[in-house]
């Protein structure tokens, strides 16, 4: 073989080698250790782009479940997930990367309510429709997304006072010194319940909140504030958490503390979420409440893309039910439940 001819071989086997490589390498805006791609991208499925906002809850991980349930291949579906790690940026370059790759549906479960109208404007633009899951958003432009699919934080911030209003029914009017475990700033359930709860309280002089702290959501943000409540203030009389994993980190605050918690304790509690951990510590009476918040959303979403595909009209707007669970009954109204 001539030298001229074998430099010609060579740069050829080079130019192919280069060219499988990059047919191999992955895009650039997939991000391979947080979202998982739909295992097959069937032409006959309707491709769903998911962003969840984290993993930071056991409610959160019902509602992940009841999502990814929802959109099985089974059910004519192909699901590309996101976990966001409660990061709006994640959110974002997830959302970027489902324009790209040109599905069929975006739902999202938003970190926050604002800051989403550049990333929504463009996914409009490329024709691809937007339903927002749990936490609401706030745009001047509600023709971003196609529909809302959630619970009703107000109501469930309002169904907590209320049913405090019936527990201290019939007894004096003493002082009634309250501490509030928030969630995540500017979030919907933190504006939602905080907003329900206070305007219930607002009609009792006696309901004295001592704070309102955030707690993030979590069991160890829980657990770090309340015990920081307990040192400042000696005369707490109800913890509203506003969701159950900031309630157990509570509880362990308040018990190391020497103090008693739920029925017949120190301390009344009132959580939210509902999740099955929630109802073994109102077995065991350390929540006196918990206000539900129905994390099984997934069938209604579908439902939704349904009737989108079907060329109908669907509501903006459309709520989950959800419920009230007293210690008392918790025994039995937990039977049945699937979280």
């Amino acid at each position: 073989m001539s030298k001229n001819v074998r430099i010609v071989f060579w740069i050829f086997f080079i130019g192919l080698i280069t060219l499988a490589s990059c047919s191999l390498r992955p895009s650039k805006n997939f991000q391979s250790n947080e979202t998982v791609k739909a295992e097959h991208m069937d032409s006959d499925l309707i491709i769903v782009g998911f962003s969840q906002l984290g993993s930071e809850s056991d409610w959160r991980t019902a509602n992940t479940k009841s999502i990814q349930n929802a959109f099985s291949k089974k059910n004519g579906f192909s699901l590309i997930f996101s976990n966001g790690r409660q990061r709006q940026e994640n959110q974002i370059k997830a959302i970027r990367s489902f324009i790209f790759q040109e599905v069929d549906y975006i739902v999202i479960a938003p970190v926050t309510e604002t800051g989403w109208d550049t990333v929504l404007q463009e996914a409009k633009q490329a024709g691809i429709p937007v339903i927002i899951v749990d936490r609401m958003i706030e745009t001047e432009d509600d023709s971003l997304y196609v529909a809302w699919v959630g619970t009703d934080k107000y109501a469930e911030g309002s169904r907590a006072g209320q049913w405090l209003e019936q527990h201290l029914k019939g007894k004096n009017n003493d002082t009634i010194n309250i501490v509030v475990l928030e969630g995540t700033p500017n979030s919907t359930a933190q504006i939602g319940r905080s907003k329900g709860f206070e305007d219930i309280a607002k009609k009792h002089k006696n309901w004295n909140i001592l704070a309102r702290e955030n707690g993030d959501f979590t069991k160890a943000k829980g657990k770090e504030v309340m015990e920081k409540l307990l040192q400042k203030y000696d005369d707490i009389d109800v913890l509203v958490s506003q969701n159950d994993d900031m309630t157990f980190g509570a509880i362990e605050a308040i018990r190391e503390m020497g103090l008693t918690c739920g029925v017949n304790g120190d301390i009344t509690i009132i959580s939210f979420d509902a999740v099955s951990e929630a109802f073994d510590k109102m077995e065991e009476g350390l929540i006196n409440v918990d206000i539900e918040c129905n994390p099984l959303q997934g069938p209604m979403i579908a439902q939704i893309i349904g009737r989108l595909e079907r060329g109908e009209k669907v509501e903006k707007i459309s709520y989950v039910t959800g419920k009230v669970f007293e210690a008392e009954r918790a025994s039995r109204d937990r039977i049945g439940r699937s979280y």
